[in-house]
């Protein structure tokens, strides 16, 4: 430990007396860890708000049936565009299989304006559920009431807002009991809901939801419907997903040797899919630092034999006074991995300002990862180690009397 801390101490002296010559020497670590911190910092950024914004639409929980499944290629895209369309006989089919299949919520949704007197917004997500949304937990009502069975059923002109719609159709009112414009026709405002804020630019607050029925008469049955379905039991997603599908091929007649004209889609599916898209995009980053690593290491270890070299005096100098071989190697080597790590450690710096940076200016999150910091650390230190093999080496198997000789 003793040597350890004499050769730390020599390498430090070393850098700080070539300061430049330092900076540049380690130039490709400093590139590679920034890389390194700057890039695991957004990808986990980004694996977070997409995992969020996926899991706000599809619940752990729940899964969708939907018109058509997900589709990768043109070819699949034009054998799924003639899938008829979601019904509530679908629906009544699901809820009457039983099995694990527990909760099934018809649901419709378009965009359009809503007027509040003066003010208009543009675009305003609109959707039309069935009872059962009130069973849903992340539809928690902040202010007012949730929307009652009987108004459900009867298809009532009542609407729940977003917290944003709220806030910009009613920014010094209190928006309970208001009525609002949605598609040309009159709504009563009986609840708003919480501040949810935003994942990856989009609003989450910015919604109106009403009872399906009444939105069907407002905009027709033309938008279609999708199915949300949770099982009875958390852990039985995947065996009511194959009652559903069972359910479904039924009510549909469905030969067997038939595909599935619905698709049946999780949060699992749109995960997947995602991962799999960003894998060789990563798989690329990681190509691109260890390029930077290998070339900060080569850079290192001409440095090092330029060191032995303009040291050759001092070593033999030693190696007379009885150094042994392992003491020079030790020495030449912490040398090495010091000055590599200290290459570690700025783009360690470097990289958690580049994150931030990032972050601040774009709708990309940065989430620092202890793990990254301790990676691009340990492999600057290794690569010190690797390149400055070679150099320690040589050092150490210098004869002292030709060192002595040596100017």
């Amino acid at each position: 430990m003793h040597q350890f801390i004499e050769a730390a101490g020599i390498a430090i002296q070393a850098i700080w007396s070539s300061k430049l010559r330092s900076l540049l020497t380690v130039i490709g670590n400093v590139v590679a860890v920034t890389s390194i911190i700057a890039v695991v910092s957004l990808v986990q950024g980004l694996n977070a708000s997409v995992t969020d914004a996926i899991q706000s639409q599809f619940a752990a929980d729940a899964f969708t049936v939907a018109r058509r499944p997900l589709t990768l290629t043109d070819e699949d895209e034009q054998r799924v565009a003639s899938n008829p369309r979601v019904t509530l006989d679908d629906a009544a089919a699901l809820r009457s299989y039983g099995g694990a299949i527990g909760m099934v919520m018809a649901e419709s949704d378009t965009n359009d304006e809503v007027k509040y007197r003066e003010t208009t917004i543009d675009s305003v997500q609109i959707r039309g559920v069935t009872k059962e949304y009130l069973s849903i937990p992340s539809t928690a009502i902040e202010r007012g009431r949730p929307i009652t069975p009987t108004e459900f059923d009867n298809g009532r002109r009542v609407v729940l807002l977003g917290w944003e719609t709220a806030d910009k159709l009613f920014p010094e009112v209190d928006p309970l009991d208001k009525t609002i414009i949605v598609g040309g026709s009159h709504f009563r405002v009986v609840g708003i809901g919480p501040k949810r804020g935003t994942i990856l630019g989009q609003s989450q607050d910015e919604w109106v939801v009403m009872p399906l029925a009444a939105m069907q008469r407002v905009f027709g049955t033309r938008l279609g419907l999708q199915l949300t379905v949770r099982p009875t039991d958390p852990a039985l997603v995947k065996t009511a997903m194959d009652q559903a599908t069972v359910a479904l091929r039924v009510e549909r007649r469905l030969r067997p040797k038939e595909d599935d004209n619905f698709g049946i889609l999780s949060s699992d599916t749109f995960l997947n899919l995602y991962h799999q898209a960003t894998t060789g995009i990563f798989a690329l980053l990681i190509g691109v630092v260890g390029l930077s690593l290998v070339v900060g290491g080569i850079v290192i270890m001409n440095i090092m034999l330029m060191v032995v070299s303009e040291r050759t005096r001092e070593i033999g100098l030693r190696k007379s006074l009885g150094a042994r071989k392992r003491d020079v190697l030790w020495q030449i080597l912490t040398e090495s991995v010091t000055l590599s790590t200290f290459g570690g450690l700025v783009g360690t710096g470097l990289g958690f300002l580049v994150a931030w940076i990032i972050s601040r200016l774009s709708p990309l999150p940065a989430i620092v990862e202890p793990w990254s910091v301790v990676l691009g650390i340990s492999m600057t230190a290794i690569v010190g180690l690797f390149f400055g093999l070679y150099p320690a080496m040589r050092a150490a198997a210098l004869d002292p009397i030709e060192a002595l000789r040596r100017e």
